[in-house]
């Protein structure tokens, strides 16, 4: 091919919408560490993985920095991906874009779902981009680009390529995310990942998932990594046999990096499994609880949750070295006046300490929305924040009781005497893995850092301190290889109180 006969240079902005202030952003935490956001884009790295080698990329963060007139001066297209919950920030970047006479294209949870209502944008490239996009490429390289890709199947991920990790400005963000597999076994009925990405979890290979994380130690990342996965365990099979060896072997001779994921309860029946995840560097894991409801776990179809002692559970996981963080859910038809005391009362003593609680929703696509739509019992559109408050269903019990009681949960779990004495219950069960230097939580210096504004904020100006101190010296004498840990769950209790009193108090 002669050089007049090339193609030419395209360039395009790959942009992230903003998060708002939410139970996940850790935004009011990530000043501790002079971190601007927790987490990165992964789809939009991932995609740009597949894009053609003419497309010039630049990817910018809304959570890091504003577009500025350079960025859309220099953009051809300009390429969004978001969830629901950057839906506001969404439309914000849209309209910058459209303005200058960019070409829009979308895609992500946001659009799969809502497509239709954002008719100023160009073309839709839904669902798993390794079945749509290259289908979206060809047809816009001859100029016939339809308006909307979509697909009902799944894709095969050990084809996904590894993602392009040099767009990111890495010491921006708090922690890293990677991805081994999707979809998930088990079908709760307020859940849309089935409905998405299916109920036979697909896994990429052993040597994928190596080569991402090395790529990520090439570029100089030595901080945490979340396995996005909806279930990690889902094929224990292959977890145990292919990617947690890989794993231990890859761990040999680095330094930090601590993993944490998504699971299920049942994570708690194999002992076996716990070992093998937290000889392979996991210290976290998030498991959906939901409710110490037996009747509501059957209601949602969350039977992997029913017949077991739920806190006997969380502490066998908290024991093992994985520190466990939790989803609750209240709403729920089957749920009485008594299930608002009855969930504090099981959170204070579970020691879950990072514990996400919010009312029943119903997002499109799930049964629980079929259910409810055929019932009449479904309001206006869902916002994706988990602790907002608000719901788009009809409950059983009035919605002031449900609102009422909610708040009341946060204000008991939140307030600092409950807090922090549920990080002291979490720290007699759990069992800091003796191979872990205790500055690799976060990495030395940032622990440092960390700890140094947590005295001045929370010991010393913070309404808190008479607790702060409490947890301080009780860990340093009975617990002193957890200090940093301790500290960090302290500030993280200070993100969580904020959002609550900011959101919903």
């Amino acid at each position: 091919m002669t050089p007049a006969s090339s193609p030419r240079t395209v360039n395009v902005l790959l942009v992230y919408p903003e998060i708002p202030d939410t139970f996940w952003s850790f935004k009011h935490a990530l000043k501790f560490i002079d971190k601007k956001v927790s987490s990165p884009p992964l789809g939009l790295v991932t995609i740009a993985a597949m894009l053609p080698e003419n497309w010039d990329l630049r990817l910018v963060d809304l959570n890091i920095r504003e577009l500025s007139l350079d960025d859309l001066i220099w953009a051809d297209y300009a390429l969004i991906s978001a969830m629901t919950v950057q839906r506001e920030s969404s439309r914000r970047a849209i309209k910058l874009c459209k303005d200058a006479d960019l070409l829009v294209v979308a895609g992500g949870p946001l659009f799969t779902v809502e497509h239709e209502q954002f008719p100023e944008v160009d073309h839709f490239v839904l669902n798993e981009a390794e079945l749509t996009l290259p289908e979206f490429l060809r047809d816009l390289a001859q100029g016939r680009a339809r308006r909307v890709y979509s697909s009902d199947a799944y894709a095969d991920i050990e084809q996904t390529p590894i993602p392009r990790w040099d767009l990111l400005e890495l010491k921006q963000y708090a922690s890293m995310s990677v991805q081994y597999s999707r979809g998930c076994p088990f079908s709760c009925d307020f859940c849309n990942i089935t409905a998405l990405l299916g109920r036979t979890p697909r896994n990429k290979s052993a040597p994928q998932m190596i080569a991402e994380l090395d790529g990520l130690y090439a570029n100089g990342w030595r901080g945490g990594i979340f396995f996005v996965d909806d279930n990690l365990i889902g094929n224990k099979r292959r977890l145990k046999t292919e990617l947690l060896p890989a794993l231990v072997n890859w761990r040999k001779d680095k330094k930090g990096m601590p993993f944490g994921t998504e699971a299920s309860i049942n994570l708690a029946d194999d002992e076996e499994l716990m070992a093998m995840m937290v000889e392979a560097g996991f210290d976290t894991v998030f498991i959906g609880i939901e409710t110490p409801n037996e009747a509501s776990l059957a209601e949602c179809g969350k039977g992997q949750n029913i017949r077991r002692d739920l806190i006997r559970d969380v502490k066998r996981i908290q024991r093992f070295g994985i520190q466990v963080q939790g989803g609750f859910i209240v709403g729920f038809d089957n749920d009485e006046p008594a299930v608002f005391t009855r969930l504090v009362e099981f959170i204070q003593q579970s020691g879950i300490t990072t514990a996400m609680v919010g009312l029943l929703q119903a997002p499109p696509g799930t049964r629980l929305y079929k259910r409810l739509k055929q019932a009449g019992r479904l309001r206006e559109g869902i916002s994706g924040d988990n602790v907002d408050g608000t719901t788009n269903i009809l409950p059983a019990m009035t919605l002031e009781s449900l609102r009422d009681g909610y708040k009341d949960i946060l204000k008991n779990i939140y307030s600092p005497e409950a807090y922090y004495q549920r990080v002291i219950t979490f720290l007699r069960e759990y069992n800091l893995p003796s191979t872990k230097k205790p500055w690799q939580i976060r990495g030395l210096s940032e622990s440092l850092l960390a700890l140094s504004r947590s005295i001045i904020r929370l010991g010393i100006l913070g309404q808190e301190r008479f607790h702060y101190w409490k947890l301080f010296f009780w860990t340093l004498l009975r617990r002193p290889r957890s200090l940093p840990l301790a500290v960090t769950l302290a500030i993280y209790g200070y993100h969580f109180r904020r959002v609550c009193e900011l959101r919903v108090l």
